[in-house]
């Protein structure tokens, strides 16, 4: 029997909700943590009818990536589809769990990641890191390792390094990790509970940004393309109904800067890293201005650049539960059709 926290403690060690932005909504939307798992759908927008759509298949949690609530809801009364598609959760008694910009803002696993790898992107890195990194070295009670290693990850450490044991004494455990401000609280928990001795531990900051956490993704094409070659590289490769760009600039294409969603606001960081294409969604008109004949924006649609956050997602609970089905949603959510 698996329990849906044990779900939703899989789905965070791969994206900490530390990492999600101030106005996001991550995490539990409807739903009991201790409730059994029969069978889990994952999609990329929670609607009513893929609510429907779950208690078809059997499956008594949603995994989505955007949140049905962003803001807070001050009636049920079944008046808009964000209040028809909770009470329905309800109703069928299906849990539903948002994994959103936490999963934006991870290198491993991430939505970025994830379009970067279907463009053939090499050499990719996060395109704007995030800052207000810090550093931790302490010497803890072991306690097994497991279970401390899968705290400190719950709790926003990225790569927590057992590095040995402490002077011999197979009981302590000398650690390192890094981790954002917005995990101070968290992490400061646990030490309470595993430092070896009062003063064991050292929190400090470190300048340089996190490699690992930030927005966007910037890579290099194995070859370069005409600028062409690659708009059709990019329609065939993210099945987008249609491109919208910037004029073309008539020069090869090598390097390419991606956001999922909308990602206009990285604009900067992908004319400043080199990015000859800036791959993204949501672009107002006065926006596509923005690319001042320095880089070619190319806006193929919100749910177009996220899509394979399904598989994504899919692929990340298969890998580490098989005693439940895994469903990708046939429901397209799409909003936005094209004559």
């Amino acid at each position: 029997m698996t329990q849906l926290r044990q779900l939703i403690r899989h789905l965070e060690q791969v994206a900490p909700p530390v990492y999600q932005e101030s106005y996001d909504n991550a995490g539990l939307i409807t739903g009991n943590p201790d409730q059994e798992v029969t069978g889990v759908l994952v999609c990329l927008d929670s609607t009513e009818a893929v609510i429907r759509e779950a208690a078809a298949e059997g499956c008594n949690v949603v995994v989505a990536h955007h949140p049905i609530i962003f803001k807070g809801l001050k009636r049920l009364t079944g008046q808009t589809y964000v209040e028809r598609t909770v009470i329905e959760a309800i109703r069928h008694g299906i849990a539903v769990y948002a994994i959103h910009t936490n999963l934006d803002n991870v290198y491993h696993q991430g939505v970025n990641s994830r379009i970067a790898e279907k463009l053939g992107l090499i050499n990719t890195r996060i395109l704007a890191p995030k800052k207000e990194l810090f550093k931790l070295n302490a010497v803890l009670s072991e306690n097994g390792n497991g279970a401390l290693q899968e705290m400190l990850a719950q709790a926003g450490a990225v790569n927590a390094g057992f590095l040995n044991h402490y002077s011999g004494e197979p009981q302590l455990t000398r650690v390192e990790a890094y981790f954002e401000k917005a995990a101070l609280r968290n992490i400061s928990s646990v030490l309470e509970q595993y430092a070896a001795a009062p003063g064991s531990w050292d929190i400090h900051p470190v300048d340089t940004p996190s490699p690992m956490i930030g927005s966007g993704m910037v890579g290099e094409l194995a070859a370069e393309m005409s600028e062409n070659d690659f708009l059709a590289h990019l329609k065939t490769r993210m099945l987008a109904g249609c491109v919208r760009h910037t004029k073309l600039l008539d020069k090869p294409v090598k390097r390419v800067a991606v956001c999922g969603g909308s990602g206009g606001f990285l604009l900067g960081s992908a004319i400043a890293g080199g990015a000859d294409f800036f791959v993204t969604a949501d672009y107002k008109y006065h926006e596509f201005f923005d690319a001042d004949g320095k880089i070619v924006i190319a806006d193929i649609g919100h749910y177009e650049s996220e899509q394979f956050t399904i598989e994504l997602l899919g692929e990340i609970i298969r890998r580490n539960f098989s005693n439940f089905a895994v469903r990708l949603t046939k429901t397209i959510t799409n909003p936005v059709f094209y004559f």
